[in-house]
């Protein structure tokens, strides 16, 4: 059976430990997401360091652990066998991957892959965990069902945007997400940024220049900087 677990896919399996009661700041983004009870049960579950580009989550596997993102971002994606690949959400600290809770609790493959954006933390609860908790507690029951409405939105605003707006507004609204994750520094070549919108490179580099001929962005190998208000 094609699974998927987190922990064979990690190179460095000293990156896997548990967290400590002590460890406020780890905990930090679930405090009031979670009651007590169930904030406990996360203390004896695994914490895992991840790098840039490590496998959460693989498309057309079966998904046997959950990921609770603590610290960092992670990328959720669709690639086709070319290689051109479409964002579908990002996930920040104090969230989960829809998929792989959808994964887990139906017991069908995944639809997407989700990667490490760069470092980062996460928690990883057992499918078996996450179908208990379904009906132990209210808060984890709350938090699945705000996670399907936000990834909803999400998508349905990224089908808005494929459907009827033209590429420079969808390269601007690209850059201004990631401002909001690193910064006005954004680490990403044209082509990566061109996967991610779903067109070619040529094009990305014509609208990038443009950008930059505005002073709006100021690009360089391997990143751009925005330079002001997009």
């Amino acid at each position: 059976m094609n699974e998927f677990k987190l922990n064979d896919h990690l190179i460095n399996k000293s990156s896997i430990y548990f967290v400590s009661f002590n460890n406020n700041e780890i905990m930090q983004n679930l405090n009031e997401l979670f009651e007590p009870g169930l904030l406990k049960e996360l203390m004896n579950c695994p914490l895992v360091d991840l790098k840039a580009n490590d496998l959460v989550l693989r498309e057309g596997a079966f998904i046997r652990e959950i990921p609770i993102l603590v610290e960092g971002s992670l990328k959720v994606r669709r690639t086709d066998a070319s290689g051109k690949e479409i964002v579908l959400y990002y996930i920040q600290p104090g969230e989960s991957c829809i998929l792989s809770i959808t994964s887990c609790l139906n017991d069908k493959q995944s639809s997407a892959e989700a990667l490490s954006v760069g470092q980062s933390k996460l928690l990883i609860v057992k499918a078996e965990q996450a179908k208990e908790w379904m009906d132990t507690y209210k808060s984890w029951r709350l938090f699945v069902m705000k996670l399907y409405h936000q990834r909803i939105d999400e998508v349905l605003t990224l089908v808005d945007h494929i459907a009827f707006k033209q590429m420079d507004f969808r390269l601007i609204e690209k850059l201004k997400e990631k401002t909001t994750i690193s910064g006005p520094i954004i680490e990403i070549t044209h082509q990566q940024l061109a996967n991610e919108l779903g067109t070619a490179r040529e094009v990305v580099s014509r609208l990038l220049k443009h950008l930059e001929k505005q002073g709006m962005v100021s690009l360089e190998r391997g990143f751009i900087k925005v330079l002001g208000p997009l």
